[in-house]
């Protein structure tokens, strides 16, 4: 017997553009939503045309809007496809009529741009008054700032996550990648998924203002607590930690190999110490209590980096873990690919796409559940099932799709 889906009732139209939204998405339509993607040619999402692309592209030509791997890994599955041009006033008047449809709206337009479509929430509730919709934004969507634009770098510096990360000596740094749009869908999912309880419970929609900087900020609370009760402010320090040595990144034998090793406690270290033969120096009195390791910490990890270096990442993360040491190794691409933990739980699954042919795709709902089972597909083209939208949910006719299609309605 096929296990039902959590959200297998539920209709999402998807309006979002770049990463929060279309992540927001992708976990409901994995377990069960129907969910509909709203673009446009003439803006298409740039996930769409974003680096690397697959291997059937030729370097040199046009990627074209359907080669990006991160887009085929990122966006939401089983979803339908929609081109609307929303310059024209019937695609306007089509939109709202897909509402009547919907049980969801996720827009991630700047704030006050649905409005001047006629389609901000207050608009919508005319149409379908059980409606819930949720605008998701770099700032939320009122207040002196709303309306600045923004996006995952810059809204990473302005959370505070720039100023933490890096070393004492050096300015301030990027954290790597578009680190606000991997942490505010979370709230984003969580918020829908209380909204439309809610719904189920009192019959009521509503309208989520989700701030991709509010929920950025849970996630650094330390830098906002110190400074509140103590009016410190948290500096870059590196790997270090005022509560843990050894605390670092570790050269290993190998290209490019590391180990992440931390020790918290006087027994861990004893325990550290031991795996590492418990050379003359663990017992120098430089580091004989956690204080002493911290604040003798720079001359602590050249010492390790010393015993580090002789073994591969893999060999140090064993021995420490069977020592009750927490450690574990820097993985790069290649390991995660190779990892025998996520094969055994299917996180890459292989799926055909009609552009870069059949590939990996991973399982980006990062949790299973017993009695629901994700399911992966590869990610709509743009515009792939206008037609079947058109004439089977809007009900229009064959003459009038074919009408819409030569006037630019339809895309």
């Amino acid at each position: 017997m096929e296990r039902k889906k959590p959200f297998e009732d539920i209709h999402i139209i998807n309006l979002a553009w770049s990463g929060v939204g279309n992540f927001i998405v992708k976990w409901f339509a994995q377990y069960g939503a129907m969910t509909i993607r709203v673009e446009s040619a003439n803006r298409s999402d740039p996930m769409r045309s974003a680096q690397p692309y697959a291997p059937t592209y030729t370097p040199g030509e046009p990627p074209g809007l359907e080669r990006a791997f991160y887009y085929s890994q990122g966006h939401p599955f089983r979803e339908y496809g929609l081109a609307l041009d929303f310059n024209k006033p019937k695609a306007i008047e089509l939109f709202k009529k897909l509402v009547t449809w919907a049980d969801v709206v996720v827009e991630t337009f700047a704030p006050g741009r649905m409005e001047k479509w006629g389609l901000a929430y207050e608009d919508l509730k005319k149409i379908k008054p059980d409606i819930i919709m949720l605008s998701s934004s770099g700032y939320g969507q009122t207040g002196p700032i709303s309306k600045l634009a923004a996006f995952g770098f810059q809204l990473s510096a302005v959370s505070g996550m720039y100023e933490i990360a890096g070393w004492p000596d050096r300015p301030s740094m990027p954290v790597g990648s578009f680190y606000t749009d991997v942490l505010s869908p979370m709230a984003g999912a969580v918020a829908l998924a209380v909204a439309l309880d809610y719904r189920r419970r009192t019959g009521k929609g509503q309208h989520i203002d989700h701030c991709h900087t509010e929920a950025a900020i849970n996630f650094i609370a330390p830098l906002i607590l110190d400074y509140a009760a103590n009016q410190r402010l948290l500096k870059t320090n590196g790997n270090k930690l005022p509560y843990a040595a050894p605390h670092g990144v570790y050269p290993c034998k190998g290209d490019d190999r590391w180990v992440a090793i931390a020790v918290f406690t006087d027994e861990e270290w004893d325990s550290f110490c031991r795996v590492i033969g418990s050379p003359d120096w663990t017992r120098d009195s430089r580091f004989a209590t956690l204080g002493d390791r911290v604040k003798n910490s720079d001359e602590l990890d050249t010492l390790v980096n010393e015993w580090t270096v002789q073994f591969t990442a893999e060999q140090v993360m064993e021995r420490m873990q069977a020592a009750g040491v927490a450690a574990g190794l820097v993985a790069d691409g290649k390991d995660l690919s190779e990892d025998p933990q996520l094969d055994h739980y299917g996180y890459f699954q292989e799926r055909d796409h009609p552009y870069i042919g059949r590939h990996r795709h991973y399982h980006p709902s990062a949790f299973t559940m017993s009695e629901a089972a994700a399911e992966v597909t590869a990610p709509v083209l743009l515009g792939e099932h206008t037609e079947y939208v058109a004439t089977e949910i809007l009900g229009l006719s064959d003459e009038e799709f074919v009408q819409l299609i030569q006037e630019g309605v339809f895309e």
